[in-house]
Protein backbone atom coordinates (compact mmCIF):
# COMPACT_ATOMS: atom_id res chain seq x y z
CA UNK A 1 0.00 0.00 0.00
CA UNK A 2 2.82 2.48 1.24
CA UNK A 3 4.54 1.33 -2.31
CA UNK A 4 0.95 2.47 -4.59
CA UNK A 5 0.12 5.75 -2.42
CA UNK A 6 4.16 6.88 -3.05
CA UNK A 7 3.27 6.34 -6.82
CA UNK A 8 0.10 8.09 -6.35
CA UNK A 9 1.84 11.02 -5.39
CA UNK A 10 5.06 11.10 -7.83
CA UNK A 11 2.21 10.85 -10.58
CA UNK A 12 0.32 14.13 -9.10
CA UNK A 13 3.47 15.98 -8.71
CA UNK A 14 4.52 15.08 -12.47
CA UNK A 15 1.42 16.45 -13.57
CA UNK A 16 1.20 19.54 -11.30
CA UNK A 17 4.57 20.25 -12.60
CA UNK A 18 4.05 19.82 -16.42
CA UNK A 19 0.70 21.83 -15.83
CA UNK A 20 2.60 24.70 -14.52
CA UNK A 21 5.33 24.84 -17.10
CA UNK A 22 2.71 24.98 -19.73
CA UNK A 23 1.03 27.92 -18.29
CA UNK A 24 4.94 29.25 -17.83
CA UNK A 25 5.38 28.91 -21.30
CA UNK A 26 1.97 30.55 -22.70
CA UNK A 27 2.90 33.62 -20.11
CA UNK A 28 6.27 33.22 -22.01
CA UNK A 29 4.71 33.74 -25.71
CA UNK A 30 2.45 36.38 -24.29
CA UNK A 31 5.07 38.41 -22.82
CA UNK A 32 7.25 37.82 -25.95
CA UNK A 33 7.88 41.23 -27.41
CA UNK A 34 8.38 39.25 -30.71
CA UNK A 35 5.96 37.55 -31.94
CA UNK A 36 5.21 36.25 -35.55
CA UNK A 37 2.85 40.35 -35.85
CA UNK A 38 5.57 42.11 -34.73
CA UNK A 39 8.05 40.57 -36.48
CA UNK A 40 6.36 40.82 -39.95
CA UNK A 41 5.93 44.36 -39.06
CA UNK A 42 9.45 45.25 -38.12
CA UNK A 43 9.95 43.14 -42.03
CA UNK A 44 7.48 45.48 -43.76
CA UNK A 45 8.75 48.71 -41.77
CA UNK A 46 12.44 48.31 -42.36
CA UNK A 47 11.33 47.91 -45.80
CA UNK A 48 9.79 50.45 -46.62
CA UNK A 49 12.13 53.20 -44.48
CA UNK A 50 15.79 54.46 -45.50
CA UNK A 51 14.73 54.03 -48.67
CA UNK A 52 14.22 56.50 -52.06
CA UNK A 53 10.74 56.21 -53.18
CA UNK A 54 9.93 57.84 -56.78
CA UNK A 55 6.71 58.39 -58.22
CA UNK A 56 5.18 56.66 -61.19
CA UNK A 57 1.31 57.30 -60.85
CA UNK A 58 -0.98 59.68 -59.10
CA UNK A 59 -4.67 59.11 -58.68
CA UNK A 60 -3.77 57.19 -61.64
CA UNK A 61 -2.43 59.25 -63.68
CA UNK A 62 0.99 57.73 -65.39
CA UNK A 63 4.01 59.90 -64.54
CA UNK A 64 6.82 58.13 -65.78
CA UNK A 65 9.02 60.25 -66.83
CA UNK A 66 8.20 63.77 -65.84
CA UNK A 67 9.73 65.39 -63.13
CA UNK A 68 11.33 63.84 -60.72
CA UNK A 69 9.39 63.41 -57.26
CA UNK A 70 9.64 61.42 -54.46
CA UNK A 71 10.05 60.63 -51.04
CA UNK A 72 12.42 59.20 -48.04
CA UNK A 73 11.59 58.14 -44.46
CA UNK A 74 14.21 58.24 -42.35
CA UNK A 75 13.84 55.63 -39.66
CA UNK A 76 16.45 56.76 -36.75
CA UNK A 77 14.40 59.98 -36.95
CA UNK A 78 10.93 59.20 -37.98
CA UNK A 79 11.16 62.35 -40.56
CA UNK A 80 9.94 62.29 -44.06
CA UNK A 81 11.74 64.11 -46.70
CA UNK A 82 11.27 64.58 -50.80
CA UNK A 83 10.58 66.84 -53.78
CA UNK A 84 7.32 67.46 -55.43
CA UNK A 85 8.06 68.31 -58.75
CA UNK A 86 10.26 71.83 -58.08
CA UNK A 87 10.10 72.39 -54.03
CA UNK A 88 11.32 70.02 -51.45
CA UNK A 89 9.09 69.01 -48.47
CA UNK A 90 9.38 67.71 -45.40
CA UNK A 91 7.99 66.51 -41.73
CA UNK A 92 7.30 63.54 -39.57
CA UNK A 93 5.91 60.20 -39.87
CA UNK A 94 4.48 57.38 -37.38
CA UNK A 95 4.30 53.64 -38.39
CA UNK A 96 1.79 51.57 -36.97
CA UNK A 97 0.57 47.91 -36.93
CA UNK A 98 -1.50 46.80 -39.65
CA UNK A 99 0.87 49.02 -42.29
CA UNK A 100 -1.04 52.25 -40.69
CA UNK A 101 0.97 55.52 -41.49
CA UNK A 102 0.31 58.56 -40.84
CA UNK A 103 2.27 62.04 -42.09
CA UNK A 104 2.33 65.38 -40.04
CA UNK A 105 1.80 68.43 -41.99
CA UNK A 106 4.48 69.16 -44.47
CA UNK A 107 6.66 71.79 -44.89
CA UNK A 108 7.89 73.25 -48.09
CA UNK A 109 10.39 75.46 -50.22
CA UNK A 110 8.47 78.06 -52.01
CA UNK A 111 10.22 78.29 -55.57
CA UNK A 112 7.90 79.58 -58.38
CA UNK A 113 8.19 76.66 -61.42
CA UNK A 114 6.05 78.38 -64.20
CA UNK A 115 7.14 75.18 -66.87
CA UNK A 116 5.86 72.53 -64.25
CA UNK A 117 3.61 70.16 -65.73
CA UNK A 118 2.45 68.79 -62.26
CA UNK A 119 0.40 70.24 -59.12
CA UNK A 120 2.22 69.86 -56.38
CA UNK A 121 -0.52 70.94 -54.33
CA UNK A 122 -2.15 67.35 -55.52
CA UNK A 123 1.57 65.35 -54.84
CA UNK A 124 1.73 67.30 -51.02
CA UNK A 125 -1.98 66.26 -50.98
CA UNK A 126 -1.21 62.34 -50.68
CA UNK A 127 0.48 62.77 -47.61
CA UNK A 128 -2.12 64.58 -45.78
CA UNK A 129 -4.72 61.81 -47.21
CA UNK A 130 -2.42 58.53 -46.85
CA UNK A 131 -3.03 56.68 -43.65
CA UNK A 132 -2.43 53.01 -44.92
CA UNK A 133 0.55 51.89 -47.37
CA UNK A 134 0.77 48.01 -49.38
CA UNK A 135 4.58 47.21 -50.37
CA UNK A 136 4.69 44.63 -53.14
CA UNK A 137 8.38 43.98 -54.94
CA UNK A 138 9.45 47.39 -55.02
CA UNK A 139 6.20 48.87 -55.29
CA UNK A 140 4.64 51.07 -52.92
CA UNK A 141 1.13 52.40 -52.54
CA UNK A 142 -0.20 55.27 -50.24
CA UNK A 143 -3.57 54.68 -50.05
CA UNK A 144 -6.52 56.27 -48.16
CA UNK A 145 -8.65 53.45 -46.01
CA UNK A 146 -9.32 50.73 -49.15
CA UNK A 147 -9.90 53.23 -51.96
CA UNK A 148 -7.51 52.73 -55.44
CA UNK A 149 -3.97 54.20 -53.90
CA UNK A 150 -3.53 58.03 -53.81
CA UNK A 151 0.21 57.43 -55.09
CA UNK A 152 2.17 54.59 -56.46
CA UNK A 153 5.55 54.61 -56.43
CA UNK A 154 8.64 52.22 -57.12
CA UNK A 155 12.25 51.86 -54.73
CA UNK A 156 15.06 53.87 -56.62
CA UNK A 157 18.50 52.37 -57.13
CA UNK A 158 20.91 53.77 -54.64
CA UNK A 159 23.48 56.16 -55.69
CA UNK A 160 26.06 53.71 -55.04
CA UNK A 161 25.53 52.49 -58.84
CA UNK A 162 29.02 51.87 -60.74
CA UNK A 163 27.19 54.85 -63.18
CA UNK A 164 27.19 57.46 -60.62
CA UNK A 165 30.00 59.70 -59.93
CA UNK A 166 32.36 58.88 -62.76
CA UNK A 167 33.39 61.17 -65.76
CA UNK A 168 31.67 59.40 -68.97
CA UNK A 169 33.51 60.19 -71.98
CA UNK A 170 31.73 59.54 -75.56
CA UNK A 171 33.52 56.99 -77.99
CA UNK A 172 30.76 55.75 -80.58
CA UNK A 173 27.58 57.35 -81.28
CA UNK A 174 25.05 55.30 -83.34
CA UNK A 175 27.77 52.69 -84.23
CA UNK A 176 30.57 55.10 -85.25
CA UNK A 177 33.73 56.17 -83.62
CA UNK A 178 33.47 59.70 -81.75
CA UNK A 179 36.98 61.94 -81.42
CA UNK A 180 37.08 65.64 -80.67
CA UNK A 181 36.72 67.76 -83.88
CA UNK A 182 38.82 71.10 -84.62
CA UNK A 183 37.52 73.83 -82.85
CA UNK A 184 35.47 71.97 -80.44
CA UNK A 185 36.00 73.25 -76.97
CA UNK A 186 36.57 69.74 -75.12
CA UNK A 187 35.49 66.10 -75.34
CA UNK A 188 31.78 65.26 -75.26
CA UNK A 189 30.89 63.44 -71.89
CA UNK A 190 28.79 63.32 -69.22
CA UNK A 191 28.52 63.18 -65.12
CA UNK A 192 25.27 61.79 -62.72
CA UNK A 193 25.27 63.67 -59.43
CA UNK A 194 24.72 60.45 -56.55
CA UNK A 195 23.39 63.66 -54.27
CA UNK A 196 20.94 65.06 -56.23
CA UNK A 197 20.22 62.87 -59.18
CA UNK A 198 21.66 65.56 -61.91
CA UNK A 199 22.86 65.08 -65.18
CA UNK A 200 25.95 67.43 -66.24
CA UNK A 201 27.87 67.61 -68.81
CA UNK A 202 29.21 68.38 -72.47
CA UNK A 203 27.47 67.75 -75.58
CA UNK A 204 29.96 69.38 -78.20
CA UNK A 205 28.84 72.67 -78.75
CA UNK A 206 26.79 73.32 -75.40
CA UNK A 207 27.04 72.59 -72.00
CA UNK A 208 23.90 70.22 -70.93
CA UNK A 209 22.10 69.19 -67.95
CA UNK A 210 19.24 67.39 -66.66
CA UNK A 211 17.94 64.84 -64.14
CA UNK A 212 18.25 60.89 -64.09
CA UNK A 213 16.16 58.87 -62.26
CA UNK A 214 17.60 54.88 -62.16
CA UNK A 215 15.49 51.62 -61.30
CA UNK A 216 15.71 48.21 -60.77
CA UNK A 217 17.53 45.96 -63.56
CA UNK A 218 19.81 49.05 -64.92
CA UNK A 219 16.81 50.71 -66.03
CA UNK A 220 17.12 54.39 -66.71
CA UNK A 221 15.41 57.63 -67.26
CA UNK A 222 16.75 61.38 -68.12
CA UNK A 223 14.31 63.97 -67.75
CA UNK A 224 14.40 67.61 -67.93
CA UNK A 225 17.55 67.79 -70.28
CA UNK A 226 18.24 71.26 -70.95
CA UNK A 227 21.51 73.17 -73.13
CA UNK A 228 23.43 76.46 -73.02
CA UNK A 229 22.61 78.40 -76.36
CA UNK A 230 25.83 78.83 -77.92
CA UNK A 231 26.10 78.38 -81.40
CA UNK A 232 29.15 76.52 -83.26
CA UNK A 233 29.19 76.85 -86.81
CA UNK A 234 32.96 75.65 -87.36
CA UNK A 235 32.43 72.44 -84.96
CA UNK A 236 31.52 69.13 -87.01
CA UNK A 237 29.56 66.86 -84.35
CA UNK A 238 26.27 66.52 -84.56
CA UNK A 239 24.81 67.92 -81.62
CA UNK A 240 21.26 67.03 -81.87
CA UNK A 241 21.86 63.00 -82.24
CA UNK A 242 23.87 62.93 -79.05
CA UNK A 243 21.31 64.77 -76.79
CA UNK A 244 18.63 62.70 -78.76
CA UNK A 245 19.83 59.99 -76.96
CA UNK A 246 19.21 60.72 -73.53
CA UNK A 247 15.33 61.15 -74.71
CA UNK A 248 14.96 57.74 -75.82
CA UNK A 249 17.82 55.28 -73.65
CA UNK A 250 15.84 53.93 -71.01
CA UNK A 251 18.66 50.94 -69.90
CA UNK A 252 22.31 50.73 -69.86
CA UNK A 253 25.08 48.06 -69.99
CA UNK A 254 28.65 48.61 -67.59
CA UNK A 255 31.32 46.41 -68.88
CA UNK A 256 34.68 47.55 -66.59
CA UNK A 257 35.28 50.85 -67.64
CA UNK A 258 32.57 50.84 -70.89
CA UNK A 259 28.95 52.49 -70.00
CA UNK A 260 26.51 51.54 -73.56
CA UNK A 261 23.30 53.28 -73.34
CA UNK A 262 20.66 51.76 -74.94
CA UNK A 263 16.80 51.53 -75.91
CA UNK A 264 15.19 48.40 -75.71
CA UNK A 265 17.28 45.04 -76.84
CA UNK A 266 18.63 47.39 -79.93
CA UNK A 267 22.36 48.11 -80.65
CA UNK A 268 24.05 50.40 -78.01
CA UNK A 269 23.09 54.06 -78.96
CA UNK A 270 26.38 55.77 -77.76
CA UNK A 271 28.62 53.92 -75.95
CA UNK A 272 31.41 55.62 -73.14
CA UNK A 273 34.29 54.96 -71.18
CA UNK A 274 34.83 55.50 -67.60
CA UNK A 275 38.00 58.34 -67.27
CA UNK A 276 39.46 58.81 -64.28
CA UNK A 277 40.95 62.28 -63.29
CA UNK A 278 44.17 62.44 -61.30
Amino acid sequence: MKTKALLIAVITLSMVSCNSDKKKGEKAIEANPETSTEKTMTTVEKSIENTKWLISSLEGQDLTGEQEIYFILDAETNRVSGKSGCNTFMGTYTIEEGNRISFSELGSTRMMCPDLKINEAEVLSVFELADNFTVSDGTLSLNKAKRAPLAVFKKAVVSNEPIVEKYWKLKTLEGKEVSMTDNQEREVYFTLKGHNNSVTGFAGCNIMQGVYVLEEGNRIRFTNMATTLKACPDVDFNEAEFLKIFEIADNYIIDGDVLSLNVGRRAPLAVFEAIYMH
